[in-house]
């Protein structure tokens, strides 16, 4: 089946157009295996080294060239963060110096059934002629997106999927492709038994304009009708597959981070801190060439901040091991050791705490003596702590914002749901307000 011909956008003859590119970002889901951190935040604006996780593929498609895109946005959550956040684009584009600035749109004021159905409605209401470039919200990665194109161009496809080798396939959908690349079969979460290849869904797909009349068809209002949903992995990639279309896969070689739970959120920032992405490799306030070490600070009251800081790691009175970003007006009393961790804006971090592989995010204090390893603080934090009752948290525990930790408290693979006093020693636990 044709479904390109020779005037083809982005490619208008051999000349690469990435302004005719739409880039349409489905926000709609409530990110259930990222919480408590969701549970009040939308997943797309999680802070991650000190900016919303969306951020990252926004810096990644701009630089690029691409300057349209639309935010899928599916309930309060969703589009209050992320409209309060990015508006239009403009202040995004003047914070990274992109110029001419992007343009961010909305999806109308129409609840979708997944992530399927909000390319849907968002293609029909902007009456998007040219192809489609959809990006999951909570992804990171490193792609050259002329090279898809081409990709997509070269083998006529109706859909193209970016896959990844995984070793590990629990939680994706996994593809099983032919010698061209062609898609066989798709199953999305399958048994690690049932699955067909260790391909995984990045959830990039490029789609052609000629979507619009799949997404019209009898057998995709009958999933809609019968499942009240249209999610891609779950119902339309085996929906357009099953009609004989060409789906193809596109094997990604470059870095991608799906950061779908505390964990792979915790892998992420390590490695990010680690090796970056190709748009993003220093994140402000470098100590040195050499050194992983950032301390942000840009502003006179922020700079005085950033050399008391910087004093400290100098006289030893602080040690810092491995690749470590503070953010702007930070505050670290002697005695702390930080490793592997990511501190966000305006925290404070008291006397001999110890931080290990861990995010603190903005405005979090955490009191003397306290030891974080392998957590994540949320916003707005109180951690209690002193050298008699050190509060003690760890084994990828994570503890949502606006919540008071009592001196003494250990936490062990443990979640604390936003706004509650906590007092005593958890493991394996959900703790969730009345």
């Amino acid at each position: 089946m044709k479904c390109l011909n020779n005037r083809y956008e982005p490619h208008v003859g051999d000349n690469y157009a990435p302004d005719k590119i739409r880039v349409i970002i489905p926000v709609g889901g409530k990110a259930t295996r990222l919480l408590p951190l969701t549970a009040e935040t939308s997943k797309a604006c999680l802070r991650l080294l000190n900016r919303p996780l969306v951020e990252f593929s926004l810096l990644s498609l701009a630089n690029q060239g691409i300057r349209n895109f639309i935010f899928g946005v599916k309930g309060y959550t969703n589009y209050r963060d992320l409209y309060d956040y990015f508006e239009s684009g403009t202040g995004f584009s003047a914070r990274y110096g992109i110029d001419p600035p992007i343009h961010i749109k909305y999806q109308p004021n129409v609840p979708d059934l997944g992530s399927a159905d909000s390319a849907r409605i968002n293609m029909n209401y902007y009456e998007i002629t040219n192809p489609v470039f959809a990006v999951q919200g909570d992804n990171i990665f490193d792609i050259k997106v002329k090279n898809i194109i081409d990709f997509h161009k070269e083998k006529e496809a109706a859909l193209t999927i970016v896959l990844r080798e995984v070793d590990n396939v629990e939680g994706l959908g996994i593809a099983d492709i032919d010698k061209s690349g062609r898609i066989q079969k798709f199953i999305e979460k399958p048994q690690p038994k049932d699955a067909p290849s260790n391909l995984a869904n990045t959830g990039l797909y490029v789609l052609s304009p000629g979507i619009q009349k799949i997404f019209k068809e009898k057998g995709i209002q009958q999933i809609i009708k019968n499942k009240n949903r249209l999610d891609f992995g779950y119902d339309f990639i085996p929906y357009v597959i099953s009609t004989g279309r060409p789906v193809y896969g596109y094997t990604l070689k470059g870095s991608w981070y799906d950061v779908g739970t505390p964990k792979s959120y915790l892998e992420a920032m390590k490695n990010l801190l680690h090796s970056g992405v190709s748009t993003l490799k220093d994140f402000g306030g470098r100590l040195s060439g050499d050194d992983m070490i950032w301390v942000q600070g840009d502003s006179a009251d922020s700079e005085k901040c950033r050399e008391e800081i910087i004093g400290k790691i100098k006289q030893g009175k602080i040690k810092i091991e491995g690749a470590v970003l503070i953010g702007r007006h930070c505050q670290i009393d002697d005695g702390a050791h930080i490793v592997n961790s990511c501190i966000d804006n305006f925290t404070r971090i008291g006397k001999k705490a110890v931080i290990t592989n861990s995010a603190v995010m903005d405005r979090a204090i955490v009191g003397d003596n306290t030891e974080i390893h392998d957590s994540i603080i949320g916003r707005h934090v109180m951690v209690n702590s002193n050298c008699n009752r050190p509060t003690r948290i760890n084994a990828v525990s994570v503890v949502a914002d606006d919540v008071v930790l009592e001196e003494g408290c250990t936490l062990r693979a443990t979640k604390i749901y936003p706004h509650q006093h906590i007092r005593g020693e958890f493991q394996n636990q959900t703790i969730i307000a009345n």
